[in-house]
């Protein structure tokens, strides 16, 4: 399959790079991302020669959250299709996290919103100490909702009720924290720390670590289908709300919304 949001990058002894590839739009999420983030998913699990992947991002942010012309989208769109596009943004973070590989995650910079997510959904997160991050869709008249699932499963309900709805930033030392981060590095150790994480999983059996993998989410409690369809509907009812339609146009008219004064 070819991308154009995203590249593949297969190396020695079964390691695949996943790479985010809109660096010059700090990886945001458009449609068609979502769409071959999911496709990889796929394809990367199906294949016998992989034996881990590393998410990364080219530029310099990890992910910036959703894309703006996606957002603008979304302000002109109706609830059906809202609920389409919410509904491929939840297939596609629970395709990366039932990935039967282990999915090591190279956070080189800030994570905002969706990319929050994106880190959730990673097994081991790796970390430079620069990186910034936020769920900042509050300030929008938004709420967290798709990606809440699988941020909750990372930090417990205490530490969603932190950083859910203050759409403030926190570090990298505050994400390890929470978990959201398994290990902060400085930006130069970064690529060795990533390379010590895949080491080990490459002298184990394959076929094992994949039920292993699958056993050790179920003992977690994955998202349940009716808590993922929950997510979808409430992220449509703030879509449909008067908070998000203002929220979203003080972001592009670079103004102040109307709760802030």
């Amino acid at each position: 399959m070819s991308y154009q949001t995203i590249r593949i990058e297969r190396t020695g002894r079964g390691v695949a790079w996943l790479w985010l590839a809109r660096g010059e739009k700090h990886n945001a999420m458009s449609a068609q991302m979502i769409a071959e983030l999911t496709g990889a998913a796929r394809d990367l699990g199906a294949d016998d020669t992989v034996r881990v992947v590393v998410l990364a991002g080219e530029g310099r942010s990890f992910c910036a959250g959703a894309d703006l012309g996606w957002m603008q989208d979304q302000m002109q769109a109706d609830a059906a299709t809202r609920r389409r596009e919410a509904r491929a943004l939840a297939d596609m973070l629970g395709a990366l996290d039932a990935l039967p590989k282990p999915l090591i995650g190279r956070i080189h910079g800030n994570c905002f919103g969706g990319g929050v997510g994106l880190v959730a959904c990673c097994d081991q997160a790796i970390a430079s100490d620069r990186v910034q991050l936020a769920l900042t869709e509050t300030r929008l008249g938004l709420i967290p909702a798709t990606i809440g699932p699988y941020v909750l499963a990372r930090t417990g309900p205490a530490g969603g009720r932190r950083i859910f709805f203050q759409g403030a930033r926190f570090d990298a030392e505050a994400a390890l924290r929470l978990e959201l981060f398994a290990e902060v590095v400085t930006p130069e150790a970064l690529d060795q720390a990533v390379k010590a994480a895949i080491a080990p999983i490459l002298e184990t059996a394959p076929q094992a670590v994949a039920r292993a993998k699958a056993l050790a989410r179920r003992l977690g409690n994955p998202p349940s289908a009716e808590e993922i369809d929950h997510s979808i509907e409430e992220l449509v009812a703030c879509w449909e709300g008067e908070e998000a339609q203002e929220g979203i146009a003080a972001f592009f008219e670079r103004r102040k919304p109307r709760w802030q004064g």
